[in-house]
């Protein structure tokens, strides 16, 4: 029996792609070029599987017409950039990668947190630049992190170890929204509290932490009247999704002091990030590292490979989305 045809749509860690040319008959993206939803469209009609990341678009004109795959075996936990509705009409499984990439994520929002308070980025450029002066007591004035209170919205398993570490690691007061009641007993294991409202999050925290989906519930959930119900002076961090945040209100909140600053490693349209954006000195930007370690990439890798050994083998994938 032919090995199933497989297609990746960019370079994954060597380890991996080698399991994958073992396991299968596998096509790599040796240029590593990102592919257009057209490129997309023209793999699902030739291959058995493909195996898209979260940089790739698949819009529901990708599943048009006769396609020959059946699965996507989608590298990343977030899956708000296929319509998966159109992929389960067309009979195509989605499958994710859960679980593996919660420790690294939730080490960079403390990344963001902790450079855009202490200015970190704002006085990295500045030892580069050589416009360093010296040590003076009123020079680059930051703000405390320890015993401030942080807001997470979106109490998964991300949305947990961020609290974990911002609880016992720095001793702040953690509160968050979930869309779930979550069991304060669950909750106090991670030194957080529930409330009852995003607002509610916003008008406490001095540094709000987004950890949500992303996708049409959640799109825009950070717009003006939002940023309008933070604190003053308050921080967002974003290591969820772009679209969680409507960037054009951001830039406002940020330009008319209603925020004090962003930590951001997701944009709306990535890889393209607003030029206001980048001349702000009170925001740390990210080239989205949430998962960037070798440990993490290679696990998620290896979620892909035993999904789609699962389902060519005719059983249930693991990690199926639909």
């Amino acid at each position: 029996m032919p090995r199933p045809k497989i297609l990746l749509t960019r370079r994954w860690p060597n380890a991996v792609e080698a399991v994958l040319a073992e396991r299968f008959d596998a096509t790599f993206n040796a240029g590593d070029v990102p592919m257009s939803p057209q490129a997309i469209a023209e793999a699902l009609r030739m291959y058995d599987a493909v195996l898209p990341t979260v940089s790739d678009k698949l819009p529901a004109s990708v599943f048009e017409g006769e396609i020959r795959a059946r699965i996507l075996g989608n590298f990343g936990v977030g899956f708000n950039h296929i319509d998966v509705a159109a992929a389960k009409a067309s009979g195509v499984v989605v499958t994710n990668t859960p679980g593996v990439l919660t420790d690294c994520t939730a080490d960079i929002a403390m990344l963001l947190m902790l450079a855009v308070a202490r200015r970190g980025g704002e006085g990295e450029r500045q030892v580069r630049a050589g416009e360093w002066k010296g040590w003076c007591p009123t020079h680059m004035i930051g703000t405390k992190v320890t015993g401030k209170t942080v807001g997470i919205i979106g109490f998964g398993r991300i949305g947990k170890a961020f609290a974990q570490r911002c609880h016992f690691g720095f001793g702040m007061d953690v509160v968050f929204y979930n869309r779930s009641t979550v069991d304060p007993d669950e909750a106090a294991r991670y030194g957080a509290r529930q409330l009852a409202s995003v607002e509610d999050v916003l008008a406490a925290a001095d540094f709000v932490s987004l950890h949500c989906p992303g996708g049409a519930e959640n799109r825009h959930l950070m717009n003006a009247s939002r940023f309008a119900a933070m604190k003053p002076g308050a921080y967002l961090i974003n290591t969820a999704r772009g679209d969680v945040v409507d960037e054009a209100a951001l830039i406002a909140a940020l330009e008319n002091g209603v925020i004090r600053g962003a930590g951001l490693d997701v944009y709306e349209a990535e890889p393209q990030v607003p030029e206001t954006l980048l001349k702000m000195e009170n925001v740390v930007l990210l080239p989205h590292l949430g998962s960037a370690t070798e440990e993490t990439r290679n696990a998620m890798g290896m979620k892909v490979v035993d999904n789609l050994t699962a389902f060519f083998e005719g059983r249930e994938p693991p990690d199926r989305v639909v």
